[in-house]
């Protein structure tokens, strides 16, 4: 599995995002791309069930091109753990690689699967 990253969005201006609970100051938000095969094998389902375990909002939603794209916003280190995640996802899955990008907060709130 392979990991590419590409830097964007603003870093200069700090996040307006107040999460509840600990708050350690870090927030972030990645959006990636899972390649492989990931549809069909409730990938989403169990992103979604991952990132409320973790406090991470954000959505995740199968792509027309067989891939599934999702974006994650919280703290630096839940959200690079579901950065993670994504490298192998649910056990039926089979990933081939995952691109992510680094944006700027949104401030979202919750976890939802698109349709």
């Amino acid at each position: 599995m392979l990991l590419q990253t590409r830097e964007g969005g603003d870093r200069s201006r700090p996040p307006t995002f107040e999460p509840t609970g600990a708050y350690d100051g870090r927030m972030m938000r990645r959006r990636v791309r899972v390649l492989g095969r990931v549809q069909g094998v409730f990938f989403r389902y169990e992103c979604s069930r991952q990132a409320e375990a973790r406090g991470v909002a954000g959505w995740v939603r199968n792509r027309h091109d067989g891939t599934v794209e999702a974006v994650f916003e919280g703290q630096e280190a839940a959200v690079e753990a579901m950065v993670a995640w994504t490298g192998h996802g649910p056990s039926g899955a089979r990933v081939e690689r995952v691109d992510q990008t680094q944006e700027r907060i949104e401030g979202l709130t919750g976890f939802r699967i698109i349709a």
